[in-house]
């Protein structure tokens, strides 16, 4: 019987996981290739027999997604499964559409096929849409369980944009562990915030190989989610961060919905900085979406280091860079830094853009007059320092998960903007992980 052929939609993350769950010893199944899009530079690239498996000796290849429909063609593709995440339900179907048009079957895989069984308790925290809080709630659980004596590990979802053999399990302890990896921007703001605080990270591509690791030095696990995603362990208390600055994203984002619907427990964030509207619309979705669900409510307070400073000054605001890209925020903690201290101007950048910056502010015209801090590789970082130098401000806000100073040099002022989880009334988050420890 020849086996059914399949590519797999992603990328660098979950499809890789969906790959080594569902597929990778699958006698039946013929994974032909994977796509890539999202991230830039992991197009080109081989998923490596070393993880690959016996059935796929020579590897196999990676292409841009943009090449779908002639890939289905060549390469008589009869299954496309889509295993990326945080983008709208229209943008889904119309890859369906496009999969079905040229003939193949189009496949979202579910929780149950794809979730990995651990014999230590997991909390997940996932969200409807990036940037809605999971790393300021990550900490907050985190610190929780860790102060009622719990040896916590945090497993991140994958960011596996280098080596992908090098990169089969990592574990990170200490910041000297970020510098041998060579870890972009990208990973260092998932990562250092954990690991100044005593906690040991998990990340990497193979994630039961991960989850056996983990699971010889915690009490319980933590999923860290990226972007939407589903977690890739089942957890025992499922928690799902919403944004009332996004309402209806709830309803109308890929797998967003779908963790709302599964969740245990709803952190409603930015209740005091979100309008009244935003935070009933998220409230009704809720009571729609999966009425079961506890409901927390919480704040994410900003901090900076000389409020003064800011005061009048022509601020450059530097973001999270996927919270502004396929976030699709138009603004974020130095933003509203740079408006709660009474800064004069928030300065446009996008003329001073160069290279790869450039090139991201024309793929994603939504994010405006705000400076993602992208760095998926040493050339995208050095296109990040030069567009900084050329802004013309006075001074620098860097809102991002970790401190760019250590890797970007800054010639004009700079301060740091920084968040944390702050829940408001009951249930809070140390009720609900009563459930558990």
């Amino acid at each position: 019987m020849s086996r059914r052929r399949v590519i797999i939609l992603g990328a660098a993350g979950r499809d890789f996981h969906d790959f080594n769950v569902v597929f990778r010893a699958d006698a039946a199944s013929e994974v032909v290739c994977f796509t890539a899009t999202q991230i830039p530079n992991i197009a080109g690239r081989r998923y490596p027999p070393e993880l690959a498996g016996p059935l796929y000796p020579e590897g196999i290849p990676i292409h841009q997604e943009s090449d779908l429909a002639d890939l289905i063609r060549t390469h008589r593709i009869q299954e496309a499964v889509f295993a990326y995440s945080d983008v709208s339900h229209e943008h889904v179907m119309h890859l369906a559409s496009l999969v079905n048009a040229v003939g193949a079957d189009f496949r979202l895989m579910g929780a149950d096929a794809t979730m990995l069984d651990s014999r230590l308790p997991v909390v997940s925290i996932c969200a409807a849409r990036t940037g809605s809080g999971k790393s300021q709630t990550t900490r907050r659980v985190i610190g929780i369980l860790a102060a009622r004596g719990l040896r916590v590990v945090a497993v991140r979802h994958p960011m596996p944009y280098g080596d992908l053999v090098r990169q089969r399990v990592q574990r990170f302890a200490t910041m000297a562990d970020l510098d041998a990896a060579d870890c972009t921007i990208e990973e260092r703001e998932e990562y250092e915030p954990h690991i100044r605080r005593g906690t040991v990270v998990y990340a990497g591509v193979d994630y039961q190989e991960i989850l056996d690791r983990a699971q010889e030095e915690a009490d319980v696990i933590v999923w860290d989610g990226g972007n939407n995603d589903l977690p890739f362990y089942r957890p025992t208390l499922e928690i799902v961060v919403v944004d009332p600055h996004r309402p209806g994203h709830e309803l109308s984002y890929h797998p967003g919905e779908t963790n709302v619907r599964r969740a245990h427990v709803i952190v409603i964030n930015k209740i005091r900085t979100a309008t009244k509207e935003g935070i009933d619309t998220v409230r009704r979705n809720i009571k729609l979406l999966n009425p079961k669900a506890t409901v927390v409510d919480a704040a994410s307070p900003i901090t900076v280091e000389d409020a003064g400073a800011i005061r009048g000054k022509r601020v450059l605001a530097i973001e999270d860079g996927p919270t502004l890209t396929h976030g699709g925020m138009t603004y974020g903690a130095a933003v509203v830094a740079a408006r709660e201290h009474g800064a004069s101007a928030v300065v446009d950048p996008r003329s001073a853009a160069v290279g790869s910056i450039a090139k991201a502010f024309v793929d994603y015209p939504g994010i405006g007059p705000l400076l993602p801090a992208l760095g998926y590789g040493e050339a995208q970082i050095a296109d990040l320092q030069a567009t900084i130098d050329r802004v013309d401000c006075d001074l620098v806000l860097i809102g991002t998960p970790i401190d760019l100073r250590r890797l970007v040099t800054f010639r004009k002022p700079a301060q740091r903007v920084t968040y944390d989880l702050e829940e408001m009334g009951k249930p809070d988050l140390a009720e609900v992980l009563s459930r558990i420890a």
